[in-house]
């Protein structure tokens, strides 16, 4: 946790006073950095849009988009500039008063890219400095923009390319340095982050999370770290066929104060830790909070929030930087809302554990010793006699979605998910390249036939909006969500918190009791968070509309939504611009009467949650991919092998599965998909009201 020992804090610490370290309401015009300043507390001290005046706000401008996948990005508003990236890593400027475009860049992404992406084409935004705009690639480049012209000045491949690495998080610019990790930790890839040189993009260092599975070392400065601390914790030779994971696929932070790099490093390969470690070791740094010397990416100290992890709880999350008083001595803090269901606050110069409660339902752990920094994981966590109902389950308490800071209240604000997983270890496993990697059984992942099942399923997984108080280390005010995938959220010193939801609703939030005071219909789901700006004398409200990323899998638990263009939406007082209404889709009907297949649809499920699921989802519903239950694909053994082995849709992120399934896998899928398809067929011809279950709604 601190260097080579944890440092502990014995007995329980009083956090009292806090503050948010933030430059005054005229610095804060702009919004320059991903999390709004560089404590990344997503607050704003503009106040024009308050708890009075918000009943007037209105729409200003909105752009569309010609992707309908998720929109996941923070737009950054420098000198009257909107700066944003959409899903396949579009990127486009424009004019923050009036939404004038200043011109956009396509880095042409290819489609098969999409191959080796757990959770869509998505893009989490830009970083803008010094005249140029910074961003990165799902295909795991690093891109240097005039961001004046949008005219490409350099452009580095950051990851082996012969590997299934992805890039979806946002680049952050230290000094002279612009950062990048990257994500593909199941798919069999090691994790690390990189800086390169803003202005000729020569890599300066790279820091890996896990130790090298070659057993020698890398030439980087995590090294010693590696060195010394990490391969002591690792056991056996499945991590090293599998890379270890522990990929940096979202918060990165930069602390001026220190001159610091704080990383949240994901989870292992395989998730179970029975198959990846022979069971033993915490697997260091996997799950882990690592800070960085930022010139030289030397290690200073590591917190590990879920030693030797086996649910996916990655410390990845949003990392929040701010000064807190403990027994009346000013500190500098971090915290972070990670996916196992903790809310850790740590003093940030050494990596102290100062606090550590469950901001969520917690059932793998009773606590977190604070004397050690560990948790008292029960032992039916671990999964090895039995299954166990686990919460959170690897979707997490909380995922990427930002929190945010309020100055006004001294609360965080975190978009939590309830949702547990039945956790089953994978009798079968074997490790396959390019594929998803768990080590645990997807078939409990899979929506159950039963309709009480289904409704069961549907209580247990819903969204919480929850004020957390982190002196105390509880809960001021919740506010249920009906679906468990919601955006991310903005705090201002107009006593507001704003946020989109799966729904389709804008809210703005009196952000002391959670109250609405003010409802936008957008038209289509909300992951993105909103941020605000000031121009002209008038404050913004800015937020990107679009449904996708994981949350679009989850079959029967998630709102139906038609695929729709993804939007950029702008708001101001008293504005009065409307956006058109999506047009109706028809869904594409379903007619499979009379067709037959002599595979099994039993095996066909498990071949199906195996390979297909993770993009065509639960039950085979499909979000942002097709439903397949009515694709035509699916009425001929050798129309749907041509897909899926062939790969004859390859240009369209379709590519071949030749190398996981053969053609008798591809006739029991097939099976599968018949009897979901003629499932559904029977459903849509119910006369209206007649009750059914169908994964589509």
């Amino acid at each position: 946790m601190n260097r080579l020992a944890i440092m502990s804090v014995v007995g329980f610490l009083l956090l009292a006073g806090c503050s948010g370290n933030a430059p005054d309401k005229g610095a804060m015009s702009d919004w320059p950095l991903y999390g709004g300043d560089v404590y990344n507390q997503r607050y704003s001290g503009l106040d024009e849009i308050n708890r009075d005046s918000v009943k007037k706000l209105g729409l200003a401008w909105y752009h569309q988009f010609d992707t309908d996948r998720g929109q996941q990005a923070t737009p950054i508003m420098v000198n009257g500039v909107l700066y944003v990236s959409t899903s396949w890593n579009k990127i486009f400027a424009f004019d923050a008063a009036s939404g004038k475009i200043l011109w956009e860049y396509d880095p042409k992404v290819p489609a098969p890219t999409l191959a080796k992406s757990c959770c869509d084409a998505i893009s989490r935004g830009v970083a803008v400095s010094n005249g140029r705009v910074f961003a990165a690639t799902l295909d795991g480049r690093l891109l240097a923009l005039d961001a004046k012209t949008g005219k490409p000045i350099w452009s580095k491949t950051t990851v082996d390319t012969t590997k299934s690495y992805t890039i979806t998080g946002a680049p952050i610019v230290a000094g002279n340095l612009v950062l990048i990790g990257n994500g593909g930790a199941e798919y069999g890839v090691r994790g690390y982050v990189a800086a390169y040189d803003t202005n000729s993009g020569a890599l300066k260092w790279r820091f890996y999370t896990v130790p090298n599975p070659e057993g020698k070392a890398d030439g980087q400065p995590s090294d010693q770290p590696l060195r010394e601390l990490a391969e002591p914790t690792w056991f056996g030779d499945v991590w090293r066929e599998s890379g270890g994971g522990g990929t940096v696929w979202d918060s990165i932070v930069y602390d001026p104060d220190l001159d610091m790099i704080y990383i949240g490093v994901g989870n292992g390969t395989p998730h179970d830790r029975k198959l990846r470690s022979q069971g033993k070791g915490d697997n260091l740094f996997l799950s882990s909070i690592v800070a960085l010397k930022a010139k030289t990416g030397q290690y200073v100290w590591h917190y590990q929030t879920s030693p030797g992890d086996s649910w996916d709880y990655t410390a990845t999350q949003h990392i929040m930087l701010a000064d807190m008083d403990i027994g009346g001595k000013s500190r500098k803090v971090l915290m972070q809302a990670p996916k196992n269901g903790f809310f850790y606050v740590l003093d940030r110069t050494n990596g102290t554990l100062l606090s550590a409660k469950p901001y969520t339902k917690v059932n793998w752990a009773t606590g977190v010793d604070l004397k050690t920094g560990k948790p008292q994981v029960v032992e039916a966590a671990h999964f090895e006699k039995s299954p166990f109902l686990q919460y959170p389950g690897g979707l997490g308490g909380h995922s990427w979605h930002p929190m945010a800071f309020s100055h006004e209240t001294g609360l965080v604000y975190i978009p939590t998910q309830s949702m547990p997983q039945l956790y089953v270890s994978d009798p079968g496993y074997r490790f396959r390249a390019g594929h998803m990697n768990t080590g645990v059984e997807m078939s409990a992942l899979s929506v159950p036939d039963d309709a009480a099942a289904v409704k069961a399923m549907k209580a247990a997984a819903y969204g919480e909006l929850i004020a957390w108080d982190p002196k105390a280390g509880v809960i001021r005010w919740k506010r249920k969500q009906d679906y468990v995938v919601n955006g991310g959220l903005l705090a201002t010193a107009g006593g507001l918190l704003f946020q989109g939801d799966a729904t389709g609703q804008f809210y703005a939030r009196d952000a002391r009791t959670g109250d609405p005071l003010w409802r936008y219909d957008v038209g289509n789901g909300v992951v993105a968070p909103p941020m605000t700006y000031r121009l002209g004398g008038k404050q913004y409200v800015a937020l990107m509309v679009g449904w996708g990323g994981p949350a679009a899998m989850y079959g029967t638990i998630v709102p139906y939504r038609e695929r729709r263009p993804g939007r950029l939406m702008v708001f101001a007082l008293d504005a009065k611009e409307r956006a058109p209404a999506f047009p109706v889709q028809e869904a594409r009907p379903v007619d499979v009467t009379g067709l037959r297949s002599d595979g099994d649809p039993v095996a066909g499920l498990a071949a199906y949650n195996d390979t297909c699921m993770l993009c065509h989802g639960f039950s085979a519903t499909g979000r942002f991919t097709a439903d397949l239950r009515r694709s035509d694909y699916i009425k001929a053994p050798q129309a749907l092998s041509s897909v899926v082995i062939d790969g004859m849709l390859s240009d369209r992120g379709m590519v071949s599965f030749a190398k996981y399934l053969d053609k008798r896998d591809v006739e029991n899928i097939r099976a599968y998909l018949l009897k979901e398809a003629n499932r559904l067929q029977k459903a849509e011809a119910r006369p209206a009201g007649a009750g059914s279950v169908s994964g589509s709604h």
